[in-house]
C-alpha cells in the first residue's frame, strides 16, 4: 500500500476519492491478501442502511497480519508491552512469537466448542494476552466484543445478554497505578444475571486468590498448553462481523456497533499508514486501551496490519510518577505518539518540571484523540513534547466510524491549532444547518455530516438495525449524521465543535445522559434527575446532575450514595462530577425537561436561558440559578 508522500498528492488522491470512490478504494484493497477477490467494490444505501463493500469476497483479517507478514518481517517486534510496574520487565514480541501465540490461543478456543459467529466478550487488562483474544476470536470467525474493564458487573452483564455472548474471557486481576483491582469477582457477580455463558477463560494477572467455578472455568494458561503453533485461519465473507463496540447511546441502553471484515481491515490500516506517516522500522505508541475503538484500530489493527511496531501499556501516565509517559518516550524511542487531551490536560497541569529528565527527541508525529483538543492543550503539547518541530494530527473520528476521518497527515498538511483540518480521501464531509440544507463555502457553522460511505462505516447496532437507522441516518436524508458540531474556517479547515445531542464527551469516552439519569434513578430516595455535561478544565467535559430526592438525609451523604450507585450500575468513569439537588426541574407545559437551560446554569451561563416564563414552573430556574452559585 503506497503511502501519501505530499500535499498535491493528498489533493490528487482526494479527488479521485471523490469522483471515482470505487476506482480509488480497489486499487488500495488490491494491496492486501484475498481468499476471493471481490465481484463488485460498492453497494449501498443509506435510507435501509444495506452497505456491501468488496461485495462477495472473501478473506481472513489475521492472515492480512500474519502470512503476509511473516516472510519479511517474521522476526520484526509486534508488540512492546509495557506494564504498570516500570520494575517489572517489558515484553518484546515478534510477529511469528504473536502468530504462534494466536494460534494457541485459536486452538483452544475451537477445543472448548467456539465456531464462526460466536459472540465472545473480551474484559481485560491492557496485557499481550487482550490482544491476543482479540486476534484469535478474528482468526477462527469468532465476533468479539471488548468491554472496558473498568465497567461494573451490571454494565458488563448487559452487553453480555444484548449480543448472547458464548464466552467470556478475562483475568483474575487487574494492576492500575498503585491498585490492584479484582476482575473476576465483577465477572462472577455479571454472570449471576446471564444465562448463555458456557465457558469463562482467565488469565493469571495478578495471582489473587479467585472463585473457580467447576466445568465453566478454566485457566488460560491450562487452555493453550500443548496446543499447535498453527491453525488455518477461518474463510470469512467481506461483509461477516468481525467485532461489536458498545457505545452509550442517548436513550440509556448501550448500542453494539458491529463492524465487518474487509472494509475495516482497509479502512484502518490505511488510515494508520497515512496519518501517522509510518516507516517501516519506527516505534508507535497509542496509549488507548482495547476497551476503546482507539484500541482496536490503533493499537491492535491498523499498527499489525502494516507490519508495525505497536506499544501496550498497562498503566497510568501518572505511576509510580507524573513522568511515566515521558519516561516510557524515550525508553523504547518513541517515534510516533498518540493520546488524548485529557491526559494532555492532567499531564500540562503539573507543570514541566517532570520534562526535565526526558529528552523526547525520538518523537517525529505527536497525536490527539477522542474529543476536540482546545487551543491552551494544543500549543502546551506541541511546544513541550513535539518541541515546536513535530506535526500535532488532531484526529476527529468516532467509534461508528471505526477509523480516522478528518486528520491532518502528519508532516504533509499545515497544521492549524485545534483543527482536525481536512478530510482523509474517501471521505465526504458536508455541514448542514438544523433543517438539512448544506452551507458550501467557507466561514459557515453547523451540523456535521457524511453523504457517502466509507469501508469502516458501522453496519447495523447488534440485533437492533432499526434503532442504527433511527440514530444515524433519520435525521437528515440520504446522510450519516455525526452529533457533532462544526465549523468551517476561511481556509476550508474543519474545526469540531463537540456534541450536538444529549450524549457527553467525558475524557475522550462518549456517555449518553440517559445512561446516567437511569443509573442515578435507581437510588431508592431519588425521584428524577438531570443530567447534562459541562466545561471541565481536566476531562474537557464534566457530567452535572440535578437531582431531586425524597429524604430527610444530609445532602452530603445522599450524594455520596448517588456517586456510589453510578460507580455500581456504569462504573467510575461515569460518576457526577457535581450533583445539585433540586426541588424542580425546568419543563415545557408538555413535560420536557428544558436541558438547554440546565446547561447553561451548569456552565455558568446565567444570561443567555432564553424566555422561560412559558415554562409549567419558571421560579425552578431561579432556585437552581440560586443553588448553582453556591457550588
Amino acid at each position: 500500500m503506497e503511502r501519501i508522500k505530499s500535499l498535491s498528492e493528498y489533493f490528487k488522491k482526494y479527488e479521485l476519492s471523490q469522483n471515482d470512490p470505487e476506482k480509488f478504494w480497489s486499487e488500495i484493497a488490491n494491496s492486501f491478501t484475498w481468499k476471493k477477490k471481490w465481484d463488485k467494490v460498492l453497494e449501498w444505501d443509506f435510507k435501509n442502511l444495506d452497505i456491501n463493500w468488496f461485495k462477495n469476497a472473501k478473506l481472513n483479517i489475521t492472515e492480512n497480519i500474519f502470512e503476509r507478514n511473516l516472510k519479511d518481517r517474521g522476526g520484526k517486534t509486534a508488540i512492546i508491552w509495557e506494564p504498570n510496574d516500570p520494575n517489572e520487565s517489558a515484553i518484546n514480541l515478534s510477529y511469528q512469537e504473536l502468530y504462534e501465540m494466536t494460534c494457541k490461543f485459536s486452538n483452544a478456543l475451537k477445543k472448548k466448542g467456539v465456531k464462526k459467529g460466536d459472540r465472545i466478550i473480551i474484559y481485560m487488562p491492557m496485557v499481550p494476552e487482550a490482544a491476543i483474544a482479540m486476534l484469535a476470536c478474528a482468526r477462527v470467525g469468532a465476533i468479539h466484543s471488548v468491554v472496558f474493564a473498568g465497567f461494573s458487573s451490571s454494565s458488563l452483564a448487559d452487553r453480555i445478554n444484548d449480543c448472547q455472548a458464548k464466552m467470556v474471557l478475562t483475568s483474575d486481576g487487574n494492576f492500575r497505578g498503585s491498585k490492584t483491582i479484582s476482575v473476576k469477582p465483577i465477572v462472577d457477580q455479571a454472570l449471576e444475571k446471564c444465562s448463555t455463558i458456557e465457558n469463562v477463560i482467565v488469565l493469571e494477572r495478578t495471582k489473587q486468590t479467585v472463585n473457580m467455578v467447576e466445568g465453566r472455568d478454566h485457566w488460560w494458561h491450562d487452555c493453550v498448553k500443548g496446543e499447535s503453533i498453527e491453525c488455518e485461519a477461518e474463510s470469512l465473507d467481506s461483509e461477516d462481523m468481525l467485532f461489536i463496540l458498545y457505545t452509550s447511546g442517548s436513550t440509556g441502553k448501550p448500542k453494539g456497533v458491529v463492524h465487518s471484515s474487509a472494509g475495516y481491515m482497509v479502512y484502518s490500516s490505511y488510515t494508520f499508514l497515512n496519518v501517522f506517516q509510518y516507516d517501516e522500522n519506527d516505534i508507535y505508541w497509542c496509549t488507548a486501551d482495547v476497551g476503546w475503538i482507539t484500541g482496536h484500530s490503533y493499537i491492535v489493527y491498523g499498527p499489525l496490519l502494516c507490519g508495525a511496531t505497536s506499544v501496550m501499556f498497562e498503566g497510568v501516565p501518572t505511576f509510580p510518577n507524573v513522568s511515566r509517559f515521558w519516561d516510557i518516550v524515550d525508553k523504547f524511542k518513541i517515534n510516533q505518539f498518540y493520546t488524548a487531551p485529557t491526559a494532555i490536560r492532567a499531564l500540562q497541569a503539573h507543570g514541566l518540571e517532570p520534562l526535565k529528565n526526558n529528552s523526547l527527541e525520538s518523537l517525529r508525529v505527536i497525536g490527539s484523540v477522542g474529543e476536540p483538543i482546545n487551543e491552551e492543550a494544543w500549543h502546551w503539547y506541541h511546544d513541550n513534547i513535539g518541541k515546536g518541530n513535530c506535526p500535532l494530527v488532531d484526529t476527529w473520528w468516532q467509534t461508528e466510524t471505526g477509523g480516522i476521518m478528518i486528520s491532518a497527515l502528519a508532516g504533509i498538511t499545515p497544521n492549524k491549532p485545534a483543527h482536525a483540518s481536512l478530510p482523509l480521501p474517501g471521505i465526504h464531509p458536508v455541514i448542514v444547518d438544523s433543517e438539512g440544507n448544506e452551507l458550501k463555502g467557507n466561514n459557515v457553522q453547523g451540523n456535521l455530516c457524511i453523504k457517502f460511505p466509507w469501508p469502516s462505516i458501522l453496519r447495523t447496532t447488534y440485533g437492533d438495525h432499526q434503532r442504527c437507522i433511527n440514530t444515524y441516518f433519520s435525521n437528515y436524508k440520504g446522510m450519516y449524521f455525526t452529533g457533532d458540531g462544526v465549523k468551517r474556517d476561511h481556509d476550508g479547515y474543519l474545526r469540531i465543535l463537540g456534541r450536538v445531542d444529549d450524549v457527553m464527551n467525558v475524557s475522550g469516552h462518549r456517555m449518553g445522559t440517559a445512561e446516567v439519569e437511569n443509573a442515578i434513578n435507581e437510588h431508592e430516595e431519588v425521584i428524577e434527575s438531570a443530567v447534562v455535561g459541562y466545561p471541565h478544565d481536566i476531562k474537557g467535559e464534566g457530567i452535572y446532575a440535578y437531582v431531586i430526592v425524597n429524604s430527610n438525609s444530609s445532602i452530603d451523604i445522599i450524594k455520596k450514595e448517588i456517586t456510589d450507585v453510578v460507580r455500581r450500575v456504569i462504573g467510575p468513569i461515569a460518576k457526577p462530577d457535581k450533583i445539585q439537588i433540586v426541588s424542580g426541574l425546568p419543563k415545557t407545559r408538555s413535560g420536557k425537561i428544558m436541558r438547554r437551560i440546565l446547561r447553561k446554569v451548569a456552565s455558568n451561563d446565567f444570561q443567555n436561558l432564553g424566555d422561560t416564563s412559558t415554562l409549567l414552573n419558571p421560579d425552578v430556574v431561579e432556585e437552581i440559578i440560586k443553588g448553582a452559585k453556591q457550588k
